[in-house]
């Protein structure tokens, strides 16, 4: 047996490291107003109860009556007061809530973007931070943040989500918890004037809040939640039945837009296989460093940043041959499965790329690997 000193070292640093961070809980919804906030505080509530130093490190009640009396009581950390553009604004106080080093501290809004002049840009950040303290976190936050399901939820609501947190976040969490209500009962609550003001109601049932769009959001956080459930029964109860672990590799241009939707699928299949994902990159000569313009180059920059975020290694092959370049990044990283985007290619290209596709096929073939074309 071969002793690799360095990789045992690291092995164990990394499991102490992960002894010493605190415990992540997320509630996870479908949507504002099904009562993420309002079952963090009941929480918070019954842990002082039983004795648990816990502090409200940042609430956001949004004027809503019934979240705002279960905040009675409970000790808040005062929040950091901050001036931006002529106003007195406030965020959650990182270094405070470590400096009193609660046994739980309650930080809502996960994908909040903090104010420009913060040390850290979003507040999951500020979560990772205190979890590395040594503090336990009780969060939440919308389906509609997770990054990997950006693309989806545009088709869903026809808006731009633009606060949106890694899905790597979600896989820190030891605990997931679904805050689930019927598109009937949403509604009510909407036209109750339980979520917004009454003057917010009617755009509100226009717009997000209509049955058809909840319903699609209720089954993606369903998914999430049920795909984090099975990942920990994966790896907490022992397995006696072995299994091919997969390692998918998404393949992307510089073409941005259709870079970002296999990224973002990759990205969801990997989840759902509870696996590792790499991002290859094959730059030809047509697109080195002398030739290819700056808005490519900044926009390949930032697909690199996307899939690092959502937990990608990202690899770089210089090679005139993508076939072999794909081959040659497959090999490097003992890839199971390669996903590419659909090709945009006309008629007689196909037919010109026929004989290099098939001998691409054929040599994955070989190898046992599989192939996704992603529409």
């Amino acid at each position: 047996m071969l002793y690799n000193k360095e990789n045992n070292a690291d092995q164990f640093l990394h499991l102490i490291k992960k002894s010493r961070l605190g415990k992540f809980k997320i509630y996870i919804g479908m949507s504002a107003g099904v009562g993420k906030t309002f079952r963090m505080l009941q929480e918070a509530n019954a842990l002082l109860k039983n004795g648990i130093d816990v502090k409200i490190g940042y609430i956001e009640t949004h004027n809503r009556a019934e979240t705002h009396a279960q905040l009675e009581g409970l000790p808040v950390v005062p929040r950091r007061k901050l001036f931006y553009k002529g106003k007195e604004l406030e965020e959650l106080d990182v270094q405070a809530v470590i400096a009193l080093r609660p046994e739980v501290v309650i930080v809502d809004e996960l994908a909040h973007t903090n104010i420009e002049g913060s040390k850290n840009e979003k507040r999951w950040q500020d979560v990772v931070e205190i979890l590395e303290a040594g503090i336990n976190v009780i969060s939440a936050v919308n389906i509609q943040h997770l990054e990997s399901l950006h693309n989806d939820i545009k088709k869903i609501t026809g808006v731009d989500v633009a606060e949106r947190i890694p899905d790597s976040i979600l896989l820190k969490a030891d605990e997931v918890v679904n805050i689930d209500l019927t598109a009937d009962e949403l509604i009510n609550r909407l036209k109750e004037g339980k979520i917004y003001s009454k003057d917010k109601i009617a755009v509100s049932l226009q717009n997000f809040f209509q049955s058809e769009k909840i319903l699609q959001l209720r089954e993606l956080a369903l998914k999430e939640v049920a795909s984090q459930v099975e990942r920990k029964i994966e790896t907490e109860i022992p397995q006696n039945v072995q299994y091919r672990q997969e390692r998918l590799m998404a393949c992307i241009s510089s073409n941005h837009e259709i870079a970002k939707k296999v990224i973002r699928k990759t990205a969801r299949l990997a989840s759902y296989y509870h696996s590792k994902w790499f991002l290859l990159y094959i730059q030809t000569p047509k697109e080195n460093g002398d030739n290819i313009g700056l808005a490519a180059q900044r926009h390949l920059i930032n697909n690199f940043k996307l899939a690092t975020e959502l937990g990608a290694e990202v690899i770089k092959i210089k090679n005139s041959n993508i076939a072999k370049g794909i081959l040659e990044g497959a090999a490097q990283k003992s890839i199971t499965t390669i996903c590419i985007g659909k090709p945009h290619l006309t008629l007689l290209k196909i037919i010109l790329n026929t004989t290099i596709f098939n001998q691409l096929l054929q040599k994955l073939s070989e190898a046992d690997i599989d192939i996704v074309i992603l529409s």
